[in-house]
């Protein structure tokens, strides 16, 4: 692998690579955010996938982004359809190939991240080191490795070939949010009769989901922690489509009343309503990184990841960390079948800690 190239000076083109996922995308805003500090006069691309493309459309240290649906690659792998995973990642070529590019920074770590970094024709490509297969094969450098275990440390190493120290950077997720998607958010609010701004009545948002099983608290526990907090609370629950049942089982433990909005808003709509709330409830996922990025307090459940890998590391984050044994065991299937680190989170300890922060 190459060394010793020059730092990054004005005009260099620059290529990010991070398809996905929601809290990834945004975590690696940060690196994007302290490589235009270091030198603004760069040209920053990004090459990202749906949905997550919609939270750096407004980015202020994004030059131009480039959308690729890893989605048609994806189910093309799935149905061992080879001519389809050819004409997916010929698509992609031909939309880096259409740019020019000085460096490409693969801020993934996959092997189809470093093919797309490849795939971009930049002579100098740089990797971070993860334990993924293959990676390296596509880069022609590696960023140093470290100790910390956070991801936005080790995703700010790909910044240190540059000249741009990892010990030196400006923490905090970028995302936007436009006067008229604020002006949109009170207005939806108001249609559903929920007050925003007024300390005698807060408003707590519920995300009962994650794109983990085993991260995921059950449906019932929400609603068993929801019954004891101050009525003076407004509860709304938000999420997926796919979330509703489990919404529906959170409301018929809570009997009491609340709103579902779950499937009715894009990414950045729900980024605007986040931003007018006053604490959100939720576990390791997406929506708890929007709202760190639009300065929402969070109160997040943890079990088998943890917040000093995965938290949020601005000010203003509470954490419940599972007291099970094997917590923080990083695997996405429960290798007891039981969920048993999630199921340890006791309702009444969330119950207090929300009435505590929101008193």
């Amino acid at each position: 692998m190459k060394k010793n190239h020059p730092v990054l000076t004005a005009g260099t083109r620059i290529l990010i690579v991070r398809l996905s996922a929601i809290g990834d995308v945004l975590h690696a805003t940060t690196v994007v955010h302290n490589l235009r500090r270091s030198e603004p006069n760069c040209h920053i691309t990004w090459l990202v996938s749906p949905p997550a493309a919609g939270l750096l459309a407004n980015n202020p240290d994004i030059d131009e982004l480039l959308i690729w649906d890893r989605r048609e690659l994806d189910r093309a792998f799935a149905q061992k359809d080879l001519r389809a995973i050819a004409r997916s990642l010929r698509k992609a070529r031909a939309l880096l190939r259409a740019h020019t590019f000085d460096i490409a920074l693969d801020i993934q770590g996959l092997f189809l991240s470093g093919l797309l970094t490849r795939l971009s024709g930049a002579p100098r490509r740089i990797g971070i080191h993860e334990r993924h297969e293959g990676n390296f094969l596509f880069m022609t450098e590696l960023a140093p490795n470290i100790t910390a275990s956070h991801k936005i440390h080790r995703y700010m190493t790909a910044l240190a070939p540059l000249g741009i120290s990892p010990d030196s950077f400006q923490p905090g997720l970028v995302l936007p949010i436009s006067a008229d998607q604020r002006s949109w958010a009170q207005g939806f609010w108001q249609a559903k009769d929920i007050e925003t701004g007024n300390p005698q009545h807060p408003l707590l948002l519920v995300n009962t989901r994650t794109t983990w099983p085993d991260k995921n608290w059950p449906a019932e526990n929400f609603g068993r922690c929801l019954r004891g907090i101050d009525p003076k609370i407004q509860i709304v629950f938000t999420g997926a489509p796919s979330d509703m049942p489990y919404i529906a089982k959170a409301q018929q433990s809570l009997s009491r009343p609340s709103l579902s909005i779950a499937g009715q808003t894009t990414l950045m709509e729900l980024a605007a309503l986040f931003a007018e709330a006053d604490l959100l409830l939720t576990g390791d996922t997406g929506p708890l990184y929007i709202a760190e990025a639009v300065g929402l307090t969070t109160l997040s459940l943890w079990g088998p990841t943890h917040p000093d890998i995965y938290g949020p590391l601005t000010a203003g984050h509470h954490f419940i960390l599972s007291p099970h044994s094997c917590t923080a065991c990083c695997k996405t299937k429960c290798r007891h079948h039981t969920n048993a680190c999630m199921q340890a989170i006791e309702p009444a300890l969330v119950t207090e800690r929300i009435n505590r922060l929101l008193s």
